[in-house]
């Protein structure tokens, strides 16, 4: 490629219009709501590049596990708890962090979690797409995740309407590795997990194959690579990892984002002149206060607007930013259904494969290996019933 084709690559419209938005955002953000809330929307700006350079994913990667016995997918979500856990535990343990009170994504452990995360787990396979996973999609270019983030707002709003009866259902209560083994025995304690499960996929995919599945190579100039991506898989769960420290550092609590699918599913539900003031998750304080603040000054919608943007950016860096808006019937109606599951089943979970996953397992909640589980088991069911809505399996790590 010529250097003029590279500098007309850069200065794109798909490449230079996200990033002033962003930047616009940032320091807009700034002006009415303070740096903190500023510095955020650039995290969620780096959690977008981070997902869509390193393609990575949980729906394709727990998909290929299921289908081919490959776990390279599975060992990089290893790390990337595992690096996470040594970061948060001993910061949650001492309850502050550079003068900020901390505090983990700690939840019940019961139906609401096992029925929620399995519905989720099936949405995951026929929405195409986890939380993070429909976000960074939808900023690359894929015009069928519209299509289920339309739908996981939908599910999440009726979610928030059945909340209450859901969480009357027997639980026990929330349960956390750091106050039951303190920090360091947390982290050993969940070290020794992610090391069996690692060593169980390793197991798998020599009994399936003979050996291990070689990392890809790229053929990528060195000085563009960071730029323009691939990354490697094991970079991005380290740089996951250490944003999600970051937004503790923040925001005082871990990543998030289907919270903010509810906020705006009740936002847009209120302009049409309902009313879910009265619904017991919105009566719930946080809830409460975000209801009536600006959508704006909510943490969770600023970052997940941050994570479209900055994998738009990367998306047009790397020249693939190209929309495709003929999509199939079947394939449209799997979007629908995996979105409303995905919504409703996050809502009922305490979170989706960020928030109840990702972050709940960083937090030392118990409640996030039960979901990890029961999401697991729908992800299972999600890959047999794909080939009713999807020609062939998509072998990808990410939920592209």
């Amino acid at each position: 490629m010529t250097r003029t084709h590279t500098a007309a690559r850069r200065l794109a419209p798909t490449t230079w219009i996200p990033g002033l938005l962003l930047a616009i955002g940032i320091v807009a953000l700034g002006v009415a709501f303070g740096p903190r809330l500023a510095a955020l929307a650039l995290v969620g700006g780096a959690f977008g590049a981070v997902l869509y350079h390193a393609a990575f994913g949980f729906t394709g990667a727990w998909r290929v596990f299921i289908l081919e016995r490959r776990g390279r997918g599975l060992r990089a979500q290893m790390v990337m708890l595992a690096l996470a856990v040594m970061l948060f535990f001993p910061v949650l343990g001492a309850g502050s962090l550079f003068g900020t009170p901390v505090a983990g994504f700690v939840a019940p452990v019961g139906v609401s979690v096992l029925v929620g995360a399995f519905l989720f787990g099936l949405g995951m396979q026929l929405g195409s797409g986890c939380a993070s996973g429909t976000l960074y999609t939808v900023g690359g270019g894929n015009a069928r995740m519209l299509i289920t983030l339309a739908f996981f707002i939908v599910g999440s709003l009726i979610g928030t309407a059945h909340f209450s009866w859901w969480t009357s259902l027997p639980a026990f209560q929330p349960v956390s590795l750091v106050d039951a083994f303190g920090a360091g025995g947390g982290i050993a304690v969940s070290v020794a997990l992610f090391a069996a499960i690692a060593a169980f996929t390793i197991g798998a995919e020599r009994r399936r194959h003979g050996q291990l599945e070689t990392t890809p190579v790229h053929d990528t100039q060195r000085g563009s690579r960071w730029l323009r991506g691939p990354w490697p898989l094991l970079a991005g769960a380290v740089g996951l990892a250490l944003l999600n420290f970051i937004t503790l550092a923040l925001a005082g609590r871990p990543w998030g984002i289907t919270s903010a699918f509810a906020l705006w599913g009740a936002k847009g539900f209120e302009a049409l002149g309902g009313d879910v003031s009265q619904w017991g998750y919105w009566q719930l304080p946080g809830n409460a206060q975000a209801l009536g603040a600006s959508v704006w000054s909510d943490i969770t919608t600023v970052m997940d607007l941050g994570i479209i943007l900055g994998a738009m950016i990367a998306a047009s860096l790397a020249g693939r930013f190209a929309p495709n808006w003929r999509i199939p019937r079947r394939s449209a109606a799997a979007a629908v259904v995996g979105g409303l599951l995905l919504g409703y089943g996050a809502r009922l979970a305490f979170g989706c494969n960020i928030g109840a996953y990702f972050g709940g397992i960083a937090s030392g909640s118990l409640h996030g290996w039960l979901w990890l589980v029961a999401a697991f088991a729908g992800n299972m069911l999600g890959v047999k019933l794909r080939p009713w809505f999807f020609a062939r399996p998509r072998r990808t790590l990410e939920g592209r």
